[in-house]
């Protein structure tokens, strides 16, 4: 290796080393730039992670919102229940005399029948012989009576003449009595024995609505054959409401209500007539009985609910858009008088189309945020603006 080489070398290796020591600087810088961005990072974040309705930029301007102060109102005070229909007066029909063969059924479930009125009736051929042989007796009865009249009238006739005695008139006085007696007996059982087979026709005890029917013609019928019809007395229902211990103190004979049956739109308007003396110790329900009248969607053994109305009372009443709804409980926001939202927990009461009453938790002289309220939070600075009419 000569001189030059030499030099060469040595050249490159402190050449190297430079590199080396620039490279090892450019890192440090560097790490040192990302540190103090990352750090910087967080400040803002922190600075900027808290709730920005609470602490809002400088100059922000505040939402407006819309509220009411609803003030008191008159709202009705209700109860729901549920239950079952049924005939307001429901009345088994049976046989009521000696029975027989079933000749002819004439009525049809959900048939309007009179007080009276057959509804079947039972073979009578045999009745009918009975009838027609009283009825001759009868007649025998009549013509025995008429000739002991007639020999009366003559004995009376010749008792003057001293050829009939007194005794003689006496007993056909009493044989003329024995023979008018003997009628009224024939007159009697025949009447007994019309009666008997006119209680073979089975007929309507009073007017009102056929609601089952369980005989066919051929049947054989007696007085312990059961119901063979059941009826609703007048067309009358009622709904047995099931009502809570509680709502049961407060109703009374006469409360309006409004029945739903199960699977209709109908609303049908009854008044309470009768309200249970004691509660089910299991339940703890008593029966509240709502009259209604007719109505085709009424089908007794069915189901309803009921909204029975037992007063009237005053209370803020808020449109549903005002009232929210959390795992908490409901609540409405209103605005202070620094225009910042507070959340205050209510207690719903009635629901209706005029709106929702509050029954506890604000009096109505606040100032309740409307609409918009899932886009506010507590604290938050807002413009309030009272609703049109308030």
């Amino acid at each position: 290796m000569n001189y030059e080489t030499q030099l060469l070398g040595d050249s490159a290796i402190i050449m190297d080393g430079d590199d080396r020591r620039r490279s090892k600087k450019k890192l440090i810088i560097g790490a040192g730039i990302a540190v103090a961005l990352v750090t910087a990072a967080v400040a803002i974040s922190m600075r900027g992670g808290g709730d920005p309705a609470a602490a809002p930029a400088p100059g922000a301007v505040a939402p407006v919102v819309t509220v009411t102060s609803p003030g008191q109102s008159t709202v009705a005070r209700t109860v729901s229940a549920t239950g079952s229909l049924a005939a307001r007066v429901d009345m088994p029909v049976g046989v009521v005399g000696e029975g027989g063969m079933v000749s002819r059924v004439l009525v049809q479930p959900g048939d309007w029948v009179k007080a009276g009125q057959t509804l079947a009736t039972i073979e009578r051929s045999v009745q009918s012989e009975q009838v027609r042989s009283l009825a001759a007796q009868v007649e025998v009865a009549r013509a025995d009576a008429k000739l002991a009249q007639a020999q009366l009238d003559r004995a009376k006739a010749l008792v003057g003449r001293g050829f009939i005695s007194a005794a003689d008139i006496d007993q056909r006085t009493a044989t003329r009595d024995q023979a008018e007696a003997r009628v009224r007996v024939a007159q009697a059982q025949l009447a007994e024995q019309r009666a008997r087979t006119g209680r073979l026709d089975i007929r309507a005890p009073a007017a009102g609505l056929v609601l089952t029917r369980s005989v066919e013609p051929g049947q054989i019928v007696q007085a312990g054959s059961g119901v063979l019809f059941r009826m609703a007395k007048g067309g009358e229902m009622e709904m047995q409401a099931q009502v809570a211990e509680g709502d049961l103190a407060t109703l009374r004979a006469g409360n309006s209500a409004v029945i739903t049956p199960i699977g209709t739109d109908a609303r049908i308007a009854g008044r309470v007539w009768q309200v249970s003396p004691v509660v089910d110790p299991q339940t703890r329900q008593g029966i509240a009985r709502i009259a209604i009248p007719y109505d085709q969607a009424i089908r007794p053994g069915g189901f309803a609910s009921a909204t029975i109305t037992s007063g009237s009372g005053s209370a803020p009443l808020l449109p549903e858009s005002a009232v929210q709804s959390d795992p908490k409980g409901s609540f409405v926001y209103i605005v202070n008088g620094k225009n910042q939202v507070e959340r205050r927990n209510v207690t719903v009461g009635q629901v209706s189309d005029d709106g929702v009453a509050i029954t506890g938790g604000i009096t109505g002289a606040e100032k309740i945020v409307t609409s918009a309220g899932a886009f506010l939070t507590p604290g938050q600075k807002v413009k309030p603006e009272m609703a049109k009419g308030r």
